[in-house]
């Protein structure tokens, strides 16, 4: 016999024989976790000897969970993850889980100290961040996330038996019929915000903003070798981001979002207005002047902050009688536009670097009743024979 099951408690346990110890001359069995089913005990017992067999056989580690997590799996991560990924699962797991089951021995964790972490960190009082009141359910959906990766990757390298948090019960987050429905400006105020903020050096950089949809990171971070003027088309391939309050250059993370974007005569004209001002400011500092050839940069050519990039434009926006918005809404109102205007969705949806349509559809969905009953009126007009079906045909030519 190579292996067999054992209950303890209300637990099933895998035995596997490992041998003798030289030592002692006594034999070594090792006990790993089967769950409270006998039926998945005995299915590990079978895939334990058949790892055996293969020579890929490891014993069960005497490591902590927060022992894991910091010293063998989060290392391995740095060249897997964006560095503002990276961070977040270094700060999610230093202050939200080594604090209170980090301690859980690795072979021992239950899926019942997940469900116990997930409640306290949902609850008053269970932040350790000195904020007051739970974490939301996407934010301990995040948590969640992160050690289901961590667990997942350990019982595929052998580490661990089962992943536990397969059937850890993770808070649920609301779904997508209840999002927040979106604010945006109507274009006569978006009209009269560029023109509020004309003499801000920041001009330039929040008109690009709403003429493309860009990020706040993506339109920090387009260098000019990125910006092909004469072909009125950018590149959006890296973006500016904060990594731990410091300032970081960062690859754009996915395909979709690695895009190009074709430009208006008027964003043309803007930029090479532009271009001629930062050039006059490079003179002036002289040889301090640190080129990293952004189209948007501090005088001196450094990055600039990304938070203080948006508080210049909510201070902007705070004294105006614009409508409150965030920074970030410029994107919005850019897809709003347009969807209203009657571009296809697959375009809007490739000019904001979406991952599909149907994403872009469930952002912006606020808009399309009001696109359906324009559609409505115009079936019922070329029924009618107000509408010449011409139209409606080129229509269709102008989608595909």
């Amino acid at each position: 016999m190579r292996g067999y099951v054992v209950k303890k408690g209300n637990q099933y346990y895998a035995v596997i024989y490992e041998g003798f110890d030289p030592t002692t001359g006594k034999e070594r069995r090792r006990w790993h976790p089967g769950g409270p089913l006998k039926r998945d005990a005995e299915r590990l017992v079978n895939e334990l000897v058949k790892r055996k067999d293969d020579g890929t056989y490891r014993g069960p580690d005497r490591l902590t969970l927060g022992e894991y997590l910091t010293r063998r799996w989060l290392p391995g991560q740095v060249s897997q993850l964006s560095p503002s990924t990276f961070d977040s699962y270094r700060r999610n797991i230093d202050l939200h889980v080594v604090p209170r089951i980090g301690g859980v021995p690795l072979q021992k964790l239950a899926a019942e100290d997940l469900d116990g972490l997930y409640a306290a960190l949902s609850t008053a009082g269970g932040r350790r961040d000195g904020k007051k009141g739970g974490l939301s359910p996407k934010s301990v959906r995040i948590v969640h996330s992160i050690l289901h990766k961590a667990l997942s990757d350990a019982r595929r390298k052998g580490t661990l038996t089962r992943n536990v948090a397969e059937v850890a019960d993770a808070p649920k987050t609301r779904s997508a019929a209840k999002r927040p429905e979106i604010k945006v400006w109507t274009l006569e105020e978006l009209r009269a915000f560029l023109a509020l903020a004309a003499d801000n050096r920041h001009h330039a950089a929040w008109f690009l903003a709403s003429h493309t949809g860009m990020r706040r990171g993506e339109v920090l971070g387009l260098r000019w070798g990125d910006a092909d003027l004469d072909a009125r088309r950018l590149s959006v391939r890296q973006a500016v981001i904060l990594v731990a309050y410091k300032l970081t250059i960062s690859d754009v993370k996915t395909d979709t979002g690695r895009r190009s974007i074709d430009l208006d005569e008027r964003t043309i004209a803007m930029l090479r207005t532009w271009r001629k001002r930062q050039l006059e400011e490079r003179m002036l500092v002289g040889p301090g002047y640190q080129d990293n050839d952004l189209v948007f940069a501090r005088p001196d050519g450094t990055p600039i902050n990304p938070d203080a990039f948006s508080q210049s434009f909510d201070r902007l926006v705070a004294r105006s009688p614009l409508p409150r918005i965030r920074l970030h809404d410029l994107r919005h109102a850019h897809a709003s536009i347009l969807l209203k205007a009657g571009v296809p969705v697959k375009v809007v949806s490739e000019r904001l670097g979406h991952a599909n349509p149907a994403f872009t559809i469930t952002v912006y969905q606020h808009i399309i009743p009001g696109m359906q009953a324009d559609a409505a009126t115009v079936f019922s007009d070329l029924v009618a024979g107000v509408l010449p079906p011409a139209v409606a045909i080129s229509d269709a030519a102008d989608d595909e």
